[in-house]
């Protein structure tokens, strides 16, 4: 990884951060993008000790907030002018329904359109520096979300329940994922979702997740596996060399797995992607390809 470029948002805990370590010590240039700076910059300490790595920046993101997502990309291309490889990690789950910035329902807007909208404008610099690679972080959660993406109500206006609209968020992540695949030459850059496990992180437990969600969070955790554990597959993604040219595919546990049958939908790939773009331009902020 000596000489790469590694972008990683939410990384300043759980499989974020222990991939960060991980691709640093690797030789990365990493890059952590991340909301809250006091906490990242804390990370940003532990990565480079655990790394041995002075190659470790911050630079602030907040998936809530679209002008955040344009002013972060902007940061990353003037500072280091080309990103090998993109993992968008970062994601939340809420009990009560709130908005981000621009008036979105916030676990679509955070989990799926603020990535989306980052990816985007990344693009040009991911196809610039190839062979580079887009990681998506899903979950088994989208298999939940049978019915497939809410296209009468994205944005969940009608009905709210912080599970259920997680679990589409997730859906939609790897049904992003395959549109991505379909729109660039593999042999410049891959877009691959990845199911890291049920991970012991802190993940639902900062006080935006409450009752049952909460409940469940806490009487799971002996079950879950270590954040080391969970980013393995992630940290797999970003840089082994016999997935050169692999594309389109969910991971878990260092092998291709099935995806549910709403993710396999192409016509649901094709509509996320319209909907996405169809959003963003709504609010002043159009995708650039």
């Amino acid at each position: 990884m000596d000489g790469k470029v590694v972008v990683i948002t939410g990384a300043n805990s759980g499989i974020g951060k222990e991939t960060a370590v991980a691709l640093a010590a690797m030789g990365a240039t990493t890059v952590l993008a991340c909301r809250n700076l006091e906490k990242a910059g804390k990370a940003a300490t532990e990565v480079k000790e655990r790394a041995a790595s002075d190659a470790v920046s911050v630079v602030e993101l907040d998936l809530a907030d679209l002008a955040s997502v344009r002013a972060a990309a902007a940061t990353i291309q003037e500072t280091w002018g080309r990103v090998d490889v993109l993992v968008n990690n970062a994601g939340g789950i809420w009990t009560k329904r709130q908005t981000t910035a621009q008036g979105f329902e916030q676990t679509f807007g955070v989990n799926h359109l603020g990535h989306f909208y980052l990816t985007d404008l990344l693009l040009d610099t991911l196809i610039a520096s190839a062979p580079a690679r887009v990681v998506n972080v899903s979950s088994a959660a989208h298999r939940l979300a049978v019915r497939g993406m809410p296209w009468d109500d994205l944005q969940h206006e009608r009905r709210y329940s912080g599970m259920v609209v997680y679990s589409e968020t997730k859906l939609a992540n790897v049904l992003f994922t395959r549109g991505l695949a379909r729109r660039l030459d593999p042999s410049a850059v891959t877009a691959n979702a990845v199911h890291p496990g049920p991970v012991r992180s802190g993940f639902g437990m900062d006080g935006d997740a409450h009752g049952l969600i909460a409940l469940g969070n806490r009487l799971i955790r002996p079950f879950e596996v270590t954040p080391q554990a969970g980013a393995d597959t992630v940290i797999f993604l970003a840089f082994d060399a016999s997935l050169t040219g692999r594309t389109g595919g969910y991971w878990a546990n260092r092998g291709e797995s099935r995806m549910s049958h709403s993710a396999r939908n192409d016509e649901a790939v094709e509509r996320l992607w319209t909907e996405s773009e169809r959003l963003l331009a709504g609010v002043g902020f159009p995708a650039t390809r």
